[in-house]
């Protein structure tokens, strides 16, 4: 399952202003924070509907995406980019918002559902779902029906502070999982004590 190396790091949101730093957007804060370590500077590239990078990691060369396509439209640039570069999808790891998870907690996952998001749900519909999962906790606002204006907002200063810390953990693992595979880097990532703030939800 670890077998096959890295080559292109997905992060989900909506492009524009009007999205920017909303929880929804987590998946965005994760490629910007990858491209800001290793110097890369992402451009837009209507080809793929998104805006792509190329950068070295762990002396390894990834490709850095951002979907230009909002949410549920995703997998038309993740599926343009792969067949243009021929990736499999098992090399892909792809970065998300995840509701079941508290402010601070992030976590590696290979395969399984939607869970309900958009953004993966159009990548598993036009690829499958062999690719890897980077889930950002961000939290649930208690009730099903606030939840679509709850990804689409900001979240508050002590919210932010403790995911701009779970990316920042995720991008410290991330060299690992390159170099010497997703179970190293998921034992390291996952054996990383939770924001005590945090709780399950």
């Amino acid at each position: 399952m670890a077998a096959t190396p890295i080559r292109l790091v997905v992060g989900l949101g909506n492009p524009g202003p009007t999205y920017a730093r909303t929880r929804h957007n987590a998946g965005f804060a994760f490629i910007d924070e990858l491209a800001r370590r290793s110097g890369a500077s992402l451009r837009a590239e209507s080809r793929h509907q998104g805006e792509l990078a190329r950068a070295r990691i762990a002396e390894q060369d990834v490709w850095l995406l951002k979907p230009m396509t909002y949410m549920n439209l995703s997998g038309t640039s993740v599926q343009s980019v792969t067949a243009f570069y021929r990736i499999p999808l098992e090399a892909v790891l792809v970065a998300h918002d995840e509701l079941d998870f508290s402010p601070g907690v992030v976590r590696l996952k290979h395969g399984g559902g939607a869970g309900g998001h958009n953004g993966l749900r159009d990548i598993m519909a036009r690829l499958g779902d062999g690719f890897w999962r980077l889930r950002i906790g961000i939290g649930h606002p208690g009730d099903r029906d606030a939840v679509l204006n709850y990804v689409l907002g900001r979240p508050m200063a002590a919210e932010s502070g403790l995911i701009e810390e779970a990316l920042r953990s995720a991008a410290d693992v991330l060299p690992t999982m390159l170099t010497e595979g997703a179970q190293k880097a998921m034992n390291e990532l996952h054996s990383r004590t939770a924001p005590s703030s945090s709780r399950p939800v």
